[in-house]
């Protein structure tokens, strides 16, 4: 287990793979295809040959999976507090929901698009002021195709962003969420130059398909728990994310939890 840096909360770890892991378990896979051809025929062969590259995409969409770059999906050790985190701002809804979170005493993470804070500094700055932190999202968010992009685009995303939001705020970011929670091989590799932790969830209600907040807020409830990440979206349908939010923060303070950020 590593710690994520001296200033970070000391309860936050996150195990880190080798990262010649995915190598390895792809060379180890290719000789099981060998094996399985020579041993049983080409019938055979040719299945585990169709099968083997599907269980090296199958991560690729799996947000809390660390096959390809560490990620948190809890808040381990945080008593009786969750993380709330909020994406793809900021929005016109981001006033209401620092408001929101203002009454309530509450803290969260806005994990915020490069292109987005550049039209709206001022939203990322008073994000900031009100004691909040902010997170890496990418620069333009191609969700159809964050999955595939290769090296360079992957780089040009998450370096933008992570400029963009250091020049408006003074402080680079070092929290990062995947666009769609997608992580391919190449993140890794980006993530450790800009030093950037990748922060996933367990906790969600689909608030950025599901309009009826009702719907969002009977998913999230149940998983509301002692050092739940929790996954929320703004910029939505008017008045959706300050509603699902607020059904939030009551079902937790409900449950004697506290809405809080890693220190």
């Amino acid at each position: 287990m590593r710690s994520w840096g001296m200033s970070m909360d000391e309860t936050l770890y996150c195990p880190a793979a080798p990262r010649w892991l995915p190598w390895a378990a792809l060379l180890l896979a290719a000789a099981v295809v060998a094996l399985v051809w020579w041993q049983l025929g080409t019938g055979w062969g040719l299945a585990a040959l169709l099968l083997v590259p599907g269980l090296f995409v199958l991560p690729v969409f799996l947000p809390n999976s660390g096959f390809y770059a560490p990620v948190l999906s809890r808040w381990a050790g945080a008593g009786q507090r969750i993380w709330l985190t909020i994406d793809d701002g900021p929005s016109a809804d981001t006033p209401a929901l620092l408001a929101l979170l203002g009454r309530h005493q509450a803290r969260a993470t806005f994990f915020l698009v490069g292109e987005r804070a550049a039209a709206r500094p001022e939203l990322v700055r008073a994000i900031v002021a009100a004691g909040h932190s902010i997170g890496n999202h990418s620069h333009s968010h191609p969700q159809a195709w964050w999955w595939a992009l290769g090296p360079a685009a992957l780089s040009s995303q998450i370096g933008q962003c992570q400029q963009q939001l250091a020049a408006i705020t003074g402080s680079a970011p070092r929290w990062y969420r995947s666009v769609v929670g997608h992580t391919n091989p190449f993140v890794a590799a980006v993530l450790r130059r800009h030093g950037l932790r990748r922060v996933g969830w367990s906790a969600r209600g689909y608030d950025g398909v599901a309009a009826e907040v009702p719907t969002v807020l009977a998913r999230i409830t149940p998983q509301l728990a002692p050092g739940a990440i929790v996954l929320l979206h703004e910029g939505g349908r008017p008045g959706q994310a300050e509603a699902v939010l607020d059904g939030v923060l009551q079902a937790a303070a409900q449950r004697g939890l506290r809405a809080d950020i890693p220190g």
